[in-house]
């Protein structure tokens, strides 16, 4: 095929839109065997990257540098009109309202219709609900560029299955599903998508199939950790370790060992409300979907009113008592503070009176300000607070001893609450007022 000899031949280029956890480790991989321009519309971005730091953490330096030579990073759109083929991977956020947000996507999208030339692919990566490629994207693409859809252009889609922090399944290691609006184009991304994928590819038989496979991947997950978040509900209130539960079930081959947790970030936290969104144009209300979204988003009010009865169980006054929380990312080891759900446990507190003490090992202090306007201190500035919170299992809490939470909560009943059962263990159990999901 011309058009993917040319790519082959560096003759044409790649370009990605939106260099976040997406679409910066794509633009990398591609970068091995094509000519890629890299765009962002945050010149910040653009500039850290282009002095070889990326603050995801997703990109070590040194491979940044390495494929400097082959990746043109720009904030200038009209570099775009260079390439033959532009990849989609921005944020599809929701709303406070929880509807999505198909801002980002549209934005991005009228930008591509504006240096959008003939005979170029666009594809979209970004999380989208069925139907948004053809019934959103493609009408924007072609008022944009006053060109036809088919005749001119293309589309197609294949959804990123990114996990920040997670270097085992990287880009390369992941299946990719590809799908076109027609199977030419199927085949062409399939043919430079394998240029760099090394786990193999799956071809959907259109593009709806291939959005509605990324939006339930991650809903399943979700029903699946509130089931068990759930569980340890019901399990406190019967007097019985979930823990130990969840070990005990599985033992059983078919068991499926998911835990109890925080459900934040930018995908397990969101996606479910696309697809919900979706359902409910269609006429249908979507129960075990949405039911499973309410536990999830539950589970932040849940501990901190636990905790508050820890503070009364200890004798303290629960207004103006002092607990630290460590952690504020979505997750362990990663800077991404997205739709963290630590934020419903600090609020909760708040709303009891309690002073709150915000700490995290990855988080950019910056950052968190400007988007929550809570302000992050040292780990090391942290004492006679009256409990702790730990709720984000970063390494660096894990490797916490005894003798430290001794030491900055005063009082005789020192109070522990350990949402991701980090310190379940003896040490903790038996000398701390201890509490886990």
């Amino acid at each position: 095929m011309e058009w993917t000899n040319d790519l082959k031949n560096k003759k044409e280029c790649i370009c990605l839109i939106g260099l976040g956890y997406v679409g910066l480790p794509l633009a990398v991989l591609f970068s091995r065997c094509f000519k890629v321009i890299g765009f962002d519309i945050n010149e910040e971005r653009i500039r850290q990257l282009k002095e070889g730091h990326d603050h995801t953490d997703e990109i070590p330096d040194e491979q940044l540098r390495q494929v400097k030579d082959n990746l043109i990073l720009t904030s200038k759109e009209e570099e775009i009109k260079k390439a033959k083929l532009i990849i989609v991977t921005v944020p599809t956020p929701i709303d406070t309202h929880k509807i999505p947000d198909l801002t980002p996507v549209e934005s991005a999208t009228r930008l591509i219709g504006r240096n959008l030339t003939r005979h170029s692919v666009v594809v979209y990566e970004s999380t989208v609900y069925p139907g948004v490629t053809r019934e959103i994207c493609v009408p924007i693409l072609e008022k944009e560029s006053g060109l036809k859809w088919l005749k001119d252009f293309n589309v197609g889609y294949s959804p990123e299955r990114i996990n920040p922090g997670d270097k085992e399944h990287s880009v390369s290691r992941i299946v990719k599903i590809v799908s076109g609006d027609t199977e030419e184009t199927c085949g062409k991304l399939g043919e430079i998508y394998g240029e760099v994928i090394t786990a193999g590819l799956f071809r959907a038989s259109s593009i709806e199939v291939a959005e509605a496979a990324k939006v339930i991947e991650n809903t399943q997950r979700d029903l699946n950790i509130a089931l068990v978040n759930e569980l340890s509900i019901i399990f406190h209130k019967l007097g019985i370790d979930t823990r130990e539960v969840l070990d005990a079930a599985g033992t059983k081959w078919n068991f499926l060992k998911f835990q109890p947790g925080l459900v934040g970030g930018h995908c397990i936290g969101v996606d479910p409300y696309y697809l919900a969104s979706r359902a409910e144009e269609m006429g249908y209300h979507p129960d075990v979907i949405m039911a499973g979204r309410r536990i999830n988003d539950y589970m932040g009010k849940y501990i901190a009113e636990e905790t508050v009865k820890l503070l009364i169980q200890a004798g303290y006054a629960v207004k103006d008592s002092r607990i630290a929380v460590l952690g504020l990312t979505f997750k362990e080891n990663v800077p991404d503070i997205r739709n963290s759900r630590v934020l419903d446990i600090i609020g909760e507190l708040k709303k009891y009176g309690v002073e709150v003490m915000v700490t995290d090992a990855y988080a950019d202090p910056d950052e968190v300000r400007q988007e929550y306007g809570v302000e992050l201190v040292d780990l090391n500035k942290i004492k006679d607070v009256d409990g702790v919170v730990v709720a984000v299992a970063h390494r660096m809490y894990q490797e916490l001893q005894p003798a430290f939470f001794r030491k900055i909560i005063k009082g005789d009943k020192k109070i522990l609450v350990d949402v991701k059962g980090i310190y379940h263990n003896k040490e903790y159990t038996e000398h701390f007022l201890y509490w886990c999901l």
